[in-house]
């Protein structure tokens, strides 16, 4: 099938909202999204899923509804993962290659890709991501794509994101019991950062801060690369708690009041100013004033920055971020928050909005921080698809092979035993691999496997 009739969906399980979206992509290269729909989430709790019943409902709900408002009925997705597990390190890799004559091909990339999936980590830990940031061939240094060189000694330096299993197994079971599967699971700052930042800023150097409702998401970049990632456990929900211990007041009036009120700088807040919240059950209303509730709030959001610039002092780039830093999420419209981060940081600051590839009708309603994370979700989707040309869908029961994708060998490349996982690749067990094998044999094409 041509580009233009392939459809990506994704899921985003957010602590706030769940988000279900399917896009396409047409003849400019440009994203279409198809449909969008959200629910209410209630079993996660920052970025974690703590209840799977209440996960799996709004999830069900949203696929629905998105289902039915696109025309377009799909069993496979791409879903985001975050939460404060969640942690990033560097590492290095080669491979020696038979004949230095011979070209470097797509798949010796693959292989020393798949070798750092090998490492050492802690038990009940699991590599999500392992990113090239840039190759050394025959001590050649700072190559970007090294297919078509050649050389003897082909080496990397990596981006490793790491996080728990159980996490992850949550998400994929959620997502199983929703009547779907997993095609790629992927970070949440990776995909926000693939829908708003330009590409001139992730050369200059720049830091994207998404601020979601239950955790607040960065990403590092510098000279095009990854170079730094970490989830901070601190969200927008924080806030709303604070509010609401801070003025005794219901939650939803403190959620209310941070939206319609709020602002991030008390020193500009309009002393005379006050708003009047109804009592609890017939009580006598509360009057709160718009400077005490943007105090309450500059506190709370004081504490997030200085855990960003910690996270950008780690990262060893904090004096190269030309672009400054982008942030994005529903935390992002909280009212002068730009003018804090720009005094807290001391970096230029702008609200990241995921229109930077967005086309069609719908891209007005979607152009909003808050759908930062599902848009990315769709265009890692279509990066995936065009980097792994095969997909084997594996389903709960059975394996098929779907039509709308040619067949190539990158996702049988292991020969190992138990699950792995390719950036991207899903992963393939064993018993899995021989019934494919199998098929292959006997060649009986596109036969469900019982």
């Amino acid at each position: 099938m041509s580009k233009k009739e392939q459809y990506v969906a994704a899921i985003d399980i957010g602590t706030t909202k769940i988000v279900a979206i399917v896009g396409k992509k047409n003849e400019n290269d440009k994203i279409e999204i198809l449909g969008l729909s959200k629910a209410l989430s209630k079993g996660v709790k920052r970025g974690v899923v703590m209840n799977i019943e209440e996960t799996v409902n709004a999830i069900h709900t949203t696929v629905e509804d998105v289902q039915k408002r696109s025309g377009i009925m799909f069993s496979e997705v791409f879903v985001g993962i975050a939460g404060q597990h969640i942690k990033s390190m560097k590492s290095r890799g080669y491979i020696m290659r038979e004949s230095f004559e011979d070209e470097i091909r797509k798949d010796e990339v693959f292989r020393l890709i798949e070798d750092m999936h090998k490492i050492h980590i802690d038990i009940g830990e699991e590599i999500i991501h392992v990113i090239p940031q840039n190759f050394i061939v025959d001590n050649e240094t700072g190559i970007k794509n090294p297919i078509g060189m050649c050389g003897r000694r082909l080496e990397a330096n990596f981006h490793i994101v790491i996080g728990q299993v159980a996490a992850a197994k949550n998400i994929e079971k959620c997502i199983r019991k929703a009547g779907m599967t997993v095609k790629d699971m992927i970070l949440e700052p990776l995909a926000s950062s693939e829908a708003v930042l330009t590409e001139d800023e992730k050369e200059a150097g720049v830091v994207l801060v998404d601020i979601g409702g239950g955790t607040t998401d960065l990403a590092v970049y510098y000279d095009n690369i990854i170079r730094h990632t970490a989830v901070i456990p601190l969200g927008g929900n924080v806030v709303t708690k604070d509010i609401k211990e801070g003025c005794a007041i219901l939650q939803r009036h403190a959620e209310q009041l941070k939206i319609q009120y709020g602002s991030a700088l008390g020193d500009i807040a309009p002393e005379d100013k006050v708003v009047s919240i109804p009592g609890i059950a017939g009580r006598d209303p509360k009057e709160i004033s718009f400077k005490s509730l943007a105090y309450i709030i500059q506190s709370r959001m004081e504490e997030i920055i200085d855990f960003i610039n910690f996270e950008i002092q780690n990262s060893g780039y904090a004096d190269k971020l030309a672009a400054g830093v982008v942030i994005t999420g529903g935390g992002a419209m909280l009212k002068h928050l730009p003018q804090l981060m720009k005094f807290k940081t001391a970096m230029d600051v702008r609200i990241g909005l995921p229109n930077e590839h967005l086309a069609g009708s719908s891209r007005n309603e979607i152009n909003q921080p808050m759908y930062a994370t599902s848009v990315g979700l769709i265009m890692k989707g279509f990066e995936y698809l065009e980097t792994y040309k095969q997909v084997i869908n594996i389903g709960p029961e059975k394996e098929y092979v779907r039509p709308r994708m040619e067949v190539t060998e990158e996702a049988e490349m292991d020969q190992g035993e138990g699950p792995v996982e390719y950036p991207g690749v899903l992963k393939t067990t064993l018993v899995e691999k021989i019934k494919i094998a199998m098929q292959k044999m006997f060649e009986v094409e596109d036969q469900p496997i019982n």
